[in-house]
């Protein structure tokens, strides 16, 4: 079989979201021709199905730098630097643009399947340095072939998430419950409001995810008195998430984890600790979910009927589609090797992650390249601005700039990146207090008072906007954008310095 010359053929991007049409506009701006294949219906699939969340970052921080060029060339009004988006707004206002900017390069409903080197198995050595790779997708129902000089994959975590089984496995049952589970991120005061009011819901999860549907859901139950909250985790203690108190750098830190945790003592939510969910069977009404617990101190089995589960497990990468491919992952959390101790969420909060680029995300077969949230395999520590620093250094090593793709900078708080209350903080508009921002830059720095040098902050994921303050990120000599009725504790971060091992 005749080798195929990589040098003339474009470079595939798996996935339109944020990271992978960041990736996009950096080949375009190097002279390199991207493809993006995209398994949705639009750009921004993923963030599309919960748009009614709230992030915790303002769009200074959401738009990719090469994203912004060429954006700047079509007409194309960039939103208040200081306001934060839903996800709607991501992808309406920046996402859905980018992509019509990038034309026909970004190919929909395309659900890429296989990625393999041209005629080589993962086994075949000889030659396999000169040759492209073929990518395999489905769409329309065909299975279709391209070829490609490299490969970026940006596809992301969102569509596997983790099992409600101990062990990484599915609790017995799961997959015929599925119609129980919502996933993540349900739009409890809005879409879904029917499938909670009045009824039980159990929270499984202890990430920012569950945080916020455990407060909508408190929200939501002072209409709807009927409606019950059980909250289960896999740890000993919630203190990871409640906040570190006097162990968090920011004093003023700590909105979102103060007011999960006043309402789980007002007994307007039962916490569940050491919960083990081993079986899953049909109820008359919802679902029966068996295994054990602790309640109040006490170890015991689990007997618990409920109507919803939501799964806020956290999620992980789908690999199969790579299987062709030598890939150098760690056993531990699946990401590249060469991150994998800097990402860790036994030892890590997103705040402790280092700069990273083109050579830790280097594989044995060079030119492919995992970004974005599949980058950090299970670890839940990944922040936008993170991932768009790797493409900006991947595509960099791509076009031949060794020295551009050396050259990462990131500077990150040690707390205060991977969550706050901004979401909180914001108005109907997304805008935040003169009042909040000013609270914050008097607590020592953090979200608000901006570092010398690039800030990085999360796609977080909040709650949606209500009238109490917050801090949003911010130029030293950028004001704030709205009103609040008063001050509030500003922001919010573990405490924790190190991840999951502080878990009892």
């Amino acid at each position: 079989m005749s080798e195929t010359s990589r040098e003339n053929l474009p470079v595939v991007v798996v996935g339109a979201g944020p990271v992978g049409l960041a990736a996009a506009a950096h080949l375009l701006e190097r002279g390199l021709e991207p493809l993006v294949l995209e398994a949705g219906g639009g750009p921004g699939a993923a963030v599309a199905s919960w748009g009614h969340v709230r992030l915790f970052s303002p769009w200074r921080y959401d738009v990719d730098a090469a994203a912004r060029r060429l954006l700047t060339g079509t007409g194309w009004l960039e939103p208040h630097p200081d306001a934060l988006p839903t996800g709607r707004d991501l992808v309406e206002s920046y996402l859905a643009p980018l992509a019509d900017a990038l034309g026909d390069r970004v190919r929909y409903g395309a659900r890429v399947t296989d990625v393999a080197r041209d005629g080589a198995d993962r086994s075949r050595s000889l030659g396999r340095e000169r040759r492209p790779y073929l990518v395999r997708y489905t769409t329309d129902g065909q299975v279709r072939e391209t070829r490609a000089r490299a490969v970026i994959d940006a596809s992301g975590t969102y569509g596997t998430p983790n099992p409600l089984g101990l062990s990484g496995l599915p609790a017995i049952g799961e997959e015929s419950a599925d119609g129980h589970l919502t996933g993540a991120l349900p739009d409890v005061l809005g879409a879904d409001r029917d499938r909670f009011a009045g009824r039980t819901a159990l929270v499984v999860g202890m990430g920012h995810s569950a945080a916020n549907t455990l407060l909508s859901l408190v929200e939501l139950a002072k209409d709807e008195p009927a409606t019950r909250i059980v909250w289960a985790i896999r740890g000993g203690s919630a203190r990871r998430l409640y906040g570190g108190g006097s162990d968090d750098e920011l004093p003023a830190r700590g909105l979102l984890g103060t007011r999960l945790r006043d309402a789980v003592e007002a007994g307007h939510v039962e916490l569940l600790t050491r919960m083990a969910i081993e079986r899953l069977e049909p109820a008359a009404s919802g679902v029966r979910v068996l295994g054990t617990a602790r309640a109040d101190g006490v170890d015991a089995a689990l007997d618990l009927r409920v109507d919803t589960i939501v799964n806020a497990t956290g999620f992980r990468p789908d690999l199969g589609m790579l299987r062709e491919v030598r890939l150098d992952l760690d056993p531990v959390v699946e990401a590249p090797r060469r991150i994998a101790s800097l990402i860790d969420p036994n030892l890590h909060s997103c705040g402790t992650v280092p700069a990273h680029g083109e050579t830790e995300l280097a594989h044995p077969d060079d030119g492919f390249y995992l970004v974005g949230m599949k980058s950090y395999g299970r670890a839940p520590t990944f922040l936008l601005a993170t991932g768009y620093e790797q493409v900006r250094s991947v595509v960099a090593a791509l076009a031949g700039d060794r020295a551009a793709a050396d050259a990462v900078e990131l500077n990150l708080p040690q707390t205060g990146v991977c969550s706050s209350d901004l979401a909180f903080a914001a108005d109907a508009d997304g805008v935040v207090s003169p009042d909040a921002l000013a609270l914050a830059g008097g607590s020592g720095g953090g979200c608000c008072a901006a570092p010398s040098g690039p800030q990085a902050v999360t796609l977080g994921l909040g709650a949606p906007a209500a009238p109490a303050g917050g801090c949003g990120g911010t130029d030293e000599a950028a004001s704030g954008c709205g009103s609040a009725p008063e001050p509030v504790k500003v922001g919010f971060a573990t405490g924790v310095e190190h991840g999951r091992s502080g878990d009892e």
